[in-house]
């Protein structure tokens, strides 16, 4: 029996939000007799906890902190090669534009394979930040091999200029073993309102300002709704302060990162996201699956895993008056809720599995180790 591939994952992580539980759902199902999947994270002066790190140590394997004296420290590279060849990587899989450009570099360095999977576009308003993201679109050109998440994603590839022979499709997965233990636990969390919500990093893109601007709206015509968001990011201060100014801001809680999100998600009567950008989110995947009712923009991404009328509500882009009164028909007509929550809960269940993504990055690896370099 041939030795199992090994695949050193590596990313830059700034909490525990969807490209790092993808890496800890890809590993978790990964073939261990064909695939040895280790990870590697770099830990920032302030980043010195990191979740995702403690999780793969305790439900995967082993882990690799590669310390950084500053957010672009390129001496990461000695020490990141320096793991690779100690430990006799052969792959090396990277997610995100800072680990794309830190981990072709080291892999080209030490003589190993390298594969990118984009999860998706920030967009930044820093000079510095928008080169470095723009620097790692130009590295992806130069892997091995690049796997995005979505569709749309695999055409901004050809928009970059990445050689189609090296794109593979592999389409989007979550841990629903996970999400099926949550949803059939009969614990509860209380409540004494319709609760809409939203788990998620707080940055640009995710445009929560739109969101808080509908809730208020609603929060208007309905004493019995209540807003709950999960997660952390940095905007958060300035939207709490933007809440802070709602008439209705005595009905929205911030709740930061938390363990028990899947419990949260489990209370909510209605998912709403507002984003401008998106890969495929695994919350969105997470809260078709729990059988939550979905409403949210209409952009690409989201477009794969909602269907208008079918498997949640769309709006176009920016359309807020649209967009509330899809949150008020999920909200308030429980036949049309019941009816929509059930199609996207079998969508997911059927086309988004971890497992079967998981099988086809066996696949991938296997593939790798014997092609030729395009």
């Amino acid at each position: 029996m041939s030795e199992p591939v090994k695949v050193l994952q590596f990313i830059c992580p700034t909490g525990f939000y969807g490209a790092e539980r993808w890496i800890l759902t890809l590993a978790k199902n990964l073939d261990p007799a064909k695939v040895q999947c280790d990870l590697a994270v770099t830990v920032e002066p302030n980043l010195q906890e990191l979740e995702l790190e403690n999780q793969y140590r305790l439900l995967v394997g082993k882990t690799h902190k590669i310390e950084m004296s500053g957010r672009f420290d390129i001496g990461v590279i000695r020490r990141l090669c320096n793991v690779i060849r100690s430990e006799g990587y052969q792959i090396i899989h990277t997610h995100g534009y800072k680990s794309d450009i830190l981990g072709l570099i080291a892999a080209r360095l030490t003589g190993i394979r390298a594969l990118s999977t984009p999860h998706g576009f920030e967009n930044a308003d820093d000079w510095k930040l928008k080169t470095y993201i723009g620097l790692g679109n130009q590295f992806l050109k130069w892997f091995d091999r690049v796997a995005p998440l979505s569709e749309q994603l695999c055409e901004d590839m050809r928009t970059i200029g990445v050689n189609q022979a090296k794109v593979r499709y592999i389409q989007n997965g979550v841990d629903l073993d996970e999400v099926e233990q949550h949803r059939n636990d009969s614990r509860a969390l209380p409540k004494t309102m319709k609760r809409i919500g939203f788990i998620g990093q707080m940055i640009s893109r995710k445009n929560i300002f739109d969101l808080l601007d509908i809730f208020d709206d609603i929060a208007s015509r309905h004493d019995d709704v209540e807003l709950k968001l999960l997660g952390d990011g940095e905007q958060r201060p300035e939207l709490e302060q933007y809440a802070d100014k709602l008439k209705f801001k005595d009905r929205i809680e911030f709740l930061g990162f938390r363990d028990d999100r899947l419990d949260w998600l489990k209370s909510f009567d209605l998912f709403v996201m507002t984003s401008t950008l998106e890969g495929i989110p695994r919350c969105l995947m997470e809260t078709m699956a729990m059988g939550v009712p979905v409403a949210a923009y209409n952009i690409a991404g989201i477009d794969q895993l909602v269907q208008h009328n079918e498997t949640g509500m769309l709006a176009d882009l920016g359309d807020k008056q649209t967009l509330t009164q899809h949150w008020e028909t999920l909200i308030y007509d429980a036949a049309s809720a019941e009816r929509i929550s059930a199609n996207a809960r079998k969508y997911v269940m059927d086309h988004f599995s971890g497992k079967r993504m998981a099988q086809e990055y066996d696949s991938l690896f296997a593939e790798m180790l014997v092609a030729k370099r395009l």
